[in-house]
């Protein structure tokens, strides 16, 4: 079941109940939720943990890794990717973020979101811990106008 909305608006999105999505993509919001148990982030509290879906079913966790020189840390999203691709998988089909803000959802930062326009359109699942609800969108709807090196000719 795809919760996303199928409007072109590149800012809509859609909150879906956890219980609503499909098996696989539950599976992957808990793993990104045991990847945030694994953050280092000593300097600001805020754990994230991510999970990636790679096209042959094979899922990658990724968490947040802080450094005390603050622009060498690592956010969990990439992190996630990293062992992906470190690991010879390069097609994916989602991404699932977890954080905790109290009034809103954690979606991946900008840098984040230029990281992974570089791969294709992936479906973006962000949640809070307890998983109650879901925000449903993709990385065209986070990122509409991603830069694209102009000699870019990788096709996914």
């Amino acid at each position: 079941m795809s919760a996303r909305n199928s409007t072109s608006d590149p800012s809509a999105s859609n909150v879906a109940k956890f219980k609503s999505l499909d098996t696989k993509i539950q599976q992957v919001l808990r793993e990104a939720v045991e990847a945030r148990t694994f953050a280092y982030c000593p300097y600001s509290k805020f754990q994230v943990g991510a999970a990636l879906l790679c096209e042959n079913g094979t899922i990658y966790r990724g968490c947040n890794i802080e450094n005390s020189a603050f622009t060498v840390g690592i956010c969990a999203e990439r992190t996630a990717f990293a062992k992906a691709i470190s690991e010879g998988n390069m097609k994916y089909k989602a991404i699932a973020v977890i954080g905790y803000q109290e009034k809103s959802f954690t979606t991946p930062c900008g840098a984040c979101r230029q990281f992974m326009s570089e791969f294709g359109n992936i479906d973006v699942y962000v949640a809070k811990p307890e998983l109650d609800q879901v925000l449903v969108t993709d990385i065209n709807q986070l990122l509409p106008h991603q830069f694209m090196h102009p000699s870019s000719d990788y096709t996914f």
